[in-house]
């Protein structure tokens, strides 16, 4: 019979869930790690072969984070004895004079993040195959490269466990009752624990909904056509393939526009597309990890730790005002 009780459960099996169990196990807490699907699957945001992981952001807090986030990669490649990240660099582009732009080139420049300018004539001979078009603004963010993903849920889930960690997939969550002590039934048991992490992705709300909190997240295929979660397998609209396959045959003319493979991958966006990494504003020992707007893989490690140390009460390594439940006061309702 499996155990019932634990220090911490956390829902959601993909890679901010894992980090969290992660360093919940690593802080000797008994830790179980649910997941509503047999692992590994292709049902939620975290699978797949690669993600990009960069330094170059808009905003100074993301910049801040990611210095961390490298450093914490590179330790689950040594914990797990493999290899996780391939340094590529990254190509920033864009209209010179357009705002977002200038934010990207002013926040690398403001925190030292290597970086290589090129001129035009630089970048036809750089990068002949793709397209520079009259009045854009190019950089590459020499730190960036690509994170082996699907390998890098298995590092973390294998530590995890190496380190005491219990998951239990294929338990789809039925219910949640708060209290002192958090209970959890799936649709293989009851399990108790002082702390619930919630970090379920497009799942968010149906979880929260037990609790009466329902935040403003909106589900889409990588900010392309709105769906829901459990009826993407029924969604049959090709216009996201069409704009890549345009955008394709403008940028890299050099490519076969049509993919050779096509893989979807759901996005959890906030208003603002900042994360929600806060407790919950009525239950103080339930944790929520959400909206990661399609750009939250690369800072799973972080975002682990910084959600274990609010589920023990610790004060957080980072400024978390950006991603408090607070400032949607207005897109807040309840689930009743």
């Amino acid at each position: 019979m499996s155990r019932q009780n634990y220090d911490c459960i956390v829902i959601g099996a993909g890679v901010q869930g894992c980090f969290t169990a992660y360093h919940m196990a690593k802080n000797k807490q008994s830790t179980l790690l649910l997941d509503q699907f047999l692992l590994p699957h292709s049902r939620g945001s975290s699978h797949g072969q690669t993600r990009i992981i960069r330094k170059a952001y808009e905003q100074d807090f993301y910049t801040h984070m990611m210095e961390e986030c490298y450093t914490l990669w590179a330790q689950l490649e040594r914990e797990a004895g493999v290899s996780l990240f391939r340094r590529t660099g990254i190509l920033v582009k864009g209209p010179a004079e357009d705002q977002d732009f200038q934010l990207f080139r002013d926040t690398v420049q403001r925190n030292a993040v290597p970086t290589e300018e090129l001129t035009p004539d630089q970048f036809s001979r750089r990068l002949p195959q793709v397209t520079l078009r009259s009045g854009e603004g190019t950089f590459i963010d020499t730190t960036a490269g690509v994170l082996y993903a699907d390998r890098a849920l298995r590092a973390a889930q294998g530590v995890f466990q190496s380190l005491g960690g219990v998951i239990q997939d294929g338990e789809k969550v039925l219910n949640i009752q708060p209290g002192s002590t958090v209970t959890v039934t799936t649709a293989c048991g009851v399990y108790k624990a002082k702390t619930l992490v919630i970090t379920a992705g497009p799942w968010a709300n149906t979880l929260l909904s037990h609790t009466d909190l329902q935040l403003p997240l909106e589900i889409c295929y990588h900010m392309g056509s709105k769906t829901e979660p459990d009826e993407r397998d029924r969604q049959k609209d090709q216009t996201d393939v069409h704009v890549l396959s345009h955008f394709v045959s403008d940028y890299l003319p050099g490519l076969e526009p049509e993919p050779a493979v096509v893989e979807t991958c759901m996005y959890t966006v906030t208003p603002d597309h900042h994360f929600v990494l806060d407790y919950h504003p009525i239950h103080r020992n339930i944790v929520i990890g959400a909206g990661f707007s399609g750009h939250g893989f690369k800072f799973g490690p972080v975002v682990g730790k910084i959600l274990c140390e609010l589920s023990l009460g610790q004060i957080p390594s980072y400024d978390l005002s950006p991603f408090k439940i607070q400032r949607f006061h207005k897109n807040l309702r309840s689930s009743l």
